[in-house]
């Protein structure tokens, strides 16, 4: 009997011991993670936004360099409806060192307001990050998406390239926020399927 409450006693203490470096542990990924997020940047997103118009094929023009696409030319962003009102969104780009495509899929949904250009976007389960498009052209060629911090920016047209009309005008409004346009890195969109 009196083993058997030793043996509670110590099995307590190694689940205590356990939940303390779980904490510990958790706490410092939190701190990590925030460090990694960069500087936040006060992107306004577009207003009288239509999702429906967003759907569809979009190539990467330009991008701040990041670990999910590094080495990525060729990057295309579809956008499809889902049956829960969620939007699907399927990454894909060429990989150079590999030879071949990579593809990520995963899931945006409205941050706020549908007419809101702000939505929340998820390649890793319950994780999401902002996805805030501050420029959108009328016709719905061409979109800037901030990714509410210093380390995410990006230049969305539905062709492979854009006029240098549009370049500039992405570049002087994202140094107006705040971005280092002098690290964007200009997309190769040249290899055809």
């Amino acid at each position: 009997m009196g083993l058997t409450n030793a043996c509670n006693v110590d099995d307590e203490k190694e689940i205590a011991e356990m939940n303390l470096k779980r904490t510990i542990g958790l706490f410092a990924a939190l701190v990590l993670l925030s460090a990694c997020a960069g500087k936040s940047i006060d992107a306004i997103p577009v207003s009288d936004f239509n999702s429906q118009r967003y759907l569809g094929k979009w190539y990467e023009i330009a991008r701040l360099d990041h670990s999910f696409e590094r080495g990525l030319s060729n990057v295309t962003a579809s956008y499809a409806k889902r049956s829960d009102g969620q939007i699907k969104v399927v990454n894909r780009g060429f990989d150079d060192e590999a030879d071949r495509f990579k593809q990520a899929t995963g899931r945006a949904k409205f941050a706020d307001d549908p007419s809101s250009g702000k939505l929340r976007v998820s390649f890793f389960g319950p994780f999401f990050g902002d996805y805030i498009i501050f420029g959108l052209s009328d016709d719905y060629r061409h979109a800037y998406v901030s990714g509410g911090n210093d380390k995410y920016l990006w230049l969305l047209s539905r062709s492979r390239s854009v006029p240098p009309s549009v370049r500039r005008d992405f570049i002087k409004r994202a140094n107006a926020l705040g971005y280092d346009t002098g690290a964007l890195i200009w997309v190769d969109q040249s290899r055809t399927e």
